[in-house]
């Protein structure tokens, strides 16, 4: 089975082409376009704009590249939720659009499952706990009883969301994560910031505030080291006790914010310590992408899933516990 997966949940426009061939996920093209606003965070509308101008182009691109003609494409998939509305309904337009054209069928994906499948498919990963760390959102997740249960989250912000303000705090371009990361590498000194970790969640927002009020007095290098050490050690404990709970082996990483070396050095050693396995897969498949979606829309379809054209009503808060999950 061939589909054509449309990412567009944020910031980033993302469309690949991916081929089922003997259960493994065979990427033919995997094609991104992201919007960074001039300052400050994100527009959402200014946002939907960039998808809606880029997505004839990238759509074309992808083809292109994955060397298939579009009737040769079986299964239309494209980000439902959650994420921002403008976006979502931008991408929704366009999967609707190219599914009544070509006659194709069509499946709305939740875009959280998503980064799970394709770290799954990408890395081996069996049956993983997922930590899943995006600008808006912040997760522990593991199968549970056919769902992708929530064992941890964040309280208020996302940690992408949370490293986001720090940054245009400081003058730091968005997405300001890569550069938090180069200056946190050349702090020397940590300063203690709330530790917030309350049961199986975290909270950021009480921590940024604290980091805030002390940038004129300390390094911005310290500060980025700090909030980094801070931030991903709450992470490290939260996504380890849900693998004690759950008596899994396997850790899995997900989201943009999973691209840091630090983040992933941190979650490494608390596995390795546990006598488990840690997956990551490469870059261009942590952070928001096409290919996600179009390899969960064929696990969906194959599972005997359908969807009207009446179904594909985007989701802005779609929970990711709220999917059943047929295929695993």
């Amino acid at each position: 089975m061939i589909s054509l997966g449309i990412e567009g949940t944020a910031h980033t426009l993302g469309i690949a082409i991916v081929e089922k061939i003997n259960e493994k996920c065979k990427i033919l093209s995997n094609e991104s376009r992201m919007y960074k606003p001039a300052k400050g965070g994100i527009h959402p509308r200014e946002a939907a704009n960039h998808h809606a101008m880029h997505l004839p182009s990238l759509l074309h691109e992808s083809i292109k590249k994955a060397g298939v003609e579009i009737k040769e494409i079986d299964l239309i998939g494209f980000s439902i939720g959650p994420g921002l509305g403008p976006c979502l309904r931008t991408v929704a337009t366009a999967a609707r659009t190219i599914a009544i054209k070509y006659k194709k069928p069509i499946m709305g994906v939740n875009h959280c499952i998503a980064h799970l499948e394709i770290g799954k498919a990408l890395t081996g990963s069996h049956d993983p706990v997922l930590l899943y760390a995006s600008g808006g959102n912040t997760q522990v997740i593991s199968l549970l009883e056919k769902k992708y249960r929530i064992f941890g989250e964040t309280l208020d912000i996302g940690i992408g969301n949370c490293l986001d303000k720090f940054g245009r705090a400081i003058g730091i371009p968005f997405p300001a994560g890569p550069h938090i990361e180069k200056l946190a590498r050349k702090g020397r000194k940590y300063i203690p910031l709330p530790y917030s970790v309350k049961g199986m969640d975290v909270s950021f927002s009480g921590i940024l505030t604290a980091a805030l009020s002390l940038i004129k007095n300390e390094s911005i290098e310290d500060m980025a080291y700090s909030l980094q050490e801070t931030c991903f050690s709450m992470l490290a404990e939260v996504t380890e006790r849900a693998m004690a709970h759950l008596e899994k082996e396997e850790v899995l990483l997900g989201g943009g914010v999973a691209s840091n070396m630090r983040l992933q050095e941190i979650m490494k050693k608390m596995a390795m310590e546990r006598g488990a396995k840690f997956f990551v897969p490469s870059r261009q498949y942590l952070v928001d992408n096409g290919a996600m979606i179009a390899w969960t829309a064929i696990l969906m379809h194959e599972a005997g899933y359908r969807m009207s054209l009446g179904d594909t009503k985007v989701r802005q808060n779609f929970r990711t516990d709220e999917v059943e999950v047929k295929w695993s």
